[in-house]
């Protein structure tokens, strides 16, 4: 499942680089919430702390009821090297990341 969520999210942020809806940019902000905390609660659960402060991190990041307000291109740099890292992840067993 966080494969599937990992792969999903990083799809999203690629896509925020084209000129979509404000609409699509919401959602975006609302699905980056809820996978980031579900990554954040596994990385719990495994006891992978350095995981969990990351995931918690963007959670807050991407929360849709305070906007943080960066600007287009700012945004467009955090949406790649957020999405470039999922899908490192994803692809990679990272033994940084994986430490128990």
């Amino acid at each position: 499942m966080s494969k599937a969520i990992k792969l999903s999210l990083a799809i999203l942020f690629f896509l925020c680089l084209a000129d979509m809806p404000y609409g699509y940019y919401q959602l975006v902000r609302l699905l980056g919430l809820l996978g980031f905390v579900f990554l954040a609660f596994q990385a719990y659960r495994q006891e992978k702390l350095l995981q969990l402060i990351i995931y918690g991190a963007l959670s807050i990041l991407f929360q849709p009821f305070y906007k943080i307000a960066l600007g287009r291109d700012l945004w467009n740099i955090v949406d790649v090297l957020v999405a470039s890292g999922l899908l490192i992840s994803f692809l990679f067993k990272n033994k940084l990341l994986n430490e128990k």
